[in-house]
């Protein structure tokens, strides 16, 4: 076959998605299905950490000021793109009400976390982050349980900046959610 014939790749679609096992997590990014393994022990411990701080404070108004829905593992349908952040958040201005009607969201989130694990720092550091950007998603954390940090970027203009890295135990004003302080040594907790 003569290279300069050879037909692209198909884009991947939603029906690929639902084709997978239950037991891996898929993703179209940049209209290529990316499946990943369930997140391993750190992985979920770090992210059910940053969703149990957050939540009293941000999602029920305790302790803090209330105001956004978080949502652990929420699946995002945004362009072309069906991407699944560890943990997400939206301002409760611009979801007043959770949509049940479809299994997933067509806004895009406010905020994302995205617990870095050796097979999926790349991508999330990179095709996903820009996926983000092109959807107007306000901030992403990044929080790395191996390396016990947590990086804060926020959108300027049509890429991230870095505003906050920390690390170990630090106790910190993360944004979006700087109202309160954060204890990071809780997300390392095993």
């Amino acid at each position: 076959m003569n290279p300069m014939t050879r037909t692209p790749p198909r884009e991947a679609t939603y029906d690929d998605v639902l084709a997978l096992p239950e037991h891996v997590i898929g993703e179209i990014v940049d209209g290529e299905l990316v499946v990943s393994p369930r997140p391993a022990p750190l992985h979920a411990l770090a992210a059910a950490a940053i969703a149990e701080e957050l939540g009293p404070p941000f999602k029920r108004g305790r302790g803090g000021p209330g105001g956004w829905v978080i949502l652990f593992e929420p699946e995002l349908h945004l362009g072309k793109d069906v991407l699944v952040p560890d943990v997400a958040g939206w301002r409760r201005e611009r979801m007043p009400e959770v949509p049940i009607e479809l299994p997933y969201f067509t806004l895009a989130a406010d905020w994302v976390c995205e617990v870095l694990s050796p097979s999926t720092a790349r991508l999330d550091r990179t095709r996903k982050l820009a996926a983000y950007a092109r959807n107007r998603v306000g901030h992403v954390w990044f929080v790395d349980g191996l390396a016990q940090t947590l990086e804060v970027l926020r959108l300027d203009g049509d890429t991230y900046r870095i505003v906050l890295t920390a690390a170990a135990a630090e106790r910190v004003r993360a944004e979006p959610f700087d109202a309160i302080e954060l204890d990071l040594a809780i997300l390392w907790q095993r």
